[in-house]
């Protein structure tokens, strides 16, 4: 996979210095990270080390401890409500179980955002509600049924459309796979792919996941986050910030055993932790 050339030099999202604390537990620590406009960047690392931490930042959920997150130039907490509310309409976020509205229809979950943002008339939310189900391969009949009536494979892709309604430049996934067996899970691959290549403005995605084959099939960038409780007070939290071709022959041993799905002395570590607290 490439940036496009028109893309490949303009930063959407700048993250600098990003520290993020939650009482006295060190999350996140001096994390800077830039992703170009149009790129697919894939964020992986085992459970805990801070993946979705630092991409509800990116958009403003989380504000840091320290440090900056600048979305387009904007330092996003400088912003007031109103003005943060603005640029998050410029965002497409698919959460890992899809959380949709199980009280509203699938046309109401994926008309939401619209609704909130745009002032547009009944039929126009609905032919727009009904592009977006057909881009994600679900007919129109869904419109009308409750998520609890839907497969997890049809969520999800419920999920991404209504990500995709506003039109975003910039859609966050927080692992888009999980839970889905392995053709479901490459479905959502595909869809992926699609809506940056069917896209006519340049999508820059930044996907959350443990799914090595989605990083692999999709991403033009990898970065592995380590957990800070494993780290020495000068190592930095990214152990990996490459293509995903590099991934493979990276020499750091850390990253090896987490893409192969090694326990290595990660076993013995937890049963330490374990002992020390008496467990």
């Amino acid at each position: 996979m490439t940036v496009s050339p028109t893309s490949s030099n303009r930063s959407l999202v700048d993250v600098h210095n990003l520290h993020v604390s939650f009482d006295t537990q060190d999350v996140l620590r001096d994390v800077t990270l830039r992703v170009r406009r149009g790129e697919t960047v894939a964020i992986i690392g085992e459970s805990g080390c801070g993946k979705t931490v630092l991409l509800k930042s990116i958009i403003g959920l989380i504000r840091p401890t320290s440090g900056s997150v600048h979305f387009d130039g904007n330092d996003l907490a400088s912003l007031n409500d109103r003005e943060l509310t603005q640029q998050r309409a410029r965002f497409g976020y698919v959460f890992q179980n899809a959380a949709l509205f199980d009280s509203l229809t699938v046309g109401q979950n994926v008309a939401f955002p619209l609704r909130q943002h745009r002032g547009y008339s009944p039929a126009r939310v609905r032919d727009l509600v009904l592009t977006r189900l057909a881009m994600v391969g679900l007919p129109d009949s869904v419109v009308s049924q409750k998520p609890a009536e839907l497969s997890g494979g049809m969520r999800k892709r419920v999920g991404l459309a209504r990500a995709l309604i506003m039109n975003p430049e910039l859609i966050l996934y927080d692992e888009p796979t999980t839970g889905l067996d392995p053709i479901m899970s490459d479905v959502i691959n595909e869809l992926m792919l699609r809506t940056k290549s069917e896209n006519e403005n340049d999508v820059t995605s930044i996907i959350v996941t443990h799914d090595m084959r989605t990083a692999h099939k999709v991403a033009d960038r990898i970065i592995m986050v380590f957990p800070l409780s494993r780290l020495e007070p000068d190592e930095p939290q990214l152990i990996f910030d490459g293509a995903p071709e590099k991934l493979d022959h990276c020499a750091d041993r850390r990253v090896s055993q987490f893409i192969n799905g090694e326990a290595g002395e990660r076993l013995t570590e937890l049963q330490q932790a374990s002992s020390a607290r008496g467990l």
